[in-house]
């Protein structure tokens, strides 16, 4: 299983399984699923957390944390899929609906090279 290979809809369906084979639809409301990506999101910030440029570099180059920062990532993610896949929210179709507002937000011309939000362009 590898990105080039795997759908977001078979990921999905893995969530999916994994989940109802736990019985915990009953536990996914939106509001808790939202409250899962925060969560989790937090505990990849902590791995990152007073660490200089130089030792997240470092991080990054280890097997060992480059596996826990992984796992935090993917821990959000199945939260994201499984609140897409619960409500019926097709994660390509708002990707890509996004991208096009982010591009008239940023134009290349104005925001190439900066990193201030839309509205001080």
């Amino acid at each position: 299983m590898g990105d080039e290979s795997t759908t977001l809809s078979q990921l999905k369906e893995i969530v999916k399984r994994y989940s109802e084979d736990r019985d915990w639809d009953q536990y996914h409301g939106p509001k808790e699923l939202a409250i899962g990506v925060i969560t989790e999101a937090s505990e990849l910030l902590e791995q990152f957390r007073f660490k200089s440029e130089r030792q997240m570099a470092e991080m990054l180059a280890d097997p060992k944390s480059r596996e826990e920062i992984g796992d935090e990532l993917v821990d959000v993610l199945v939260f994201l899929l499984r609140f897409s896949q619960m409500y019926g929210m097709d994660l390509s179709e708002a990707f890509e609906r996004k991208m096009a507002k982010n591009v008239r937000k940023y134009p290349v011309e104005k925001a190439r090279g900066k990193n201030i939000k839309y509205t001080e362009l």
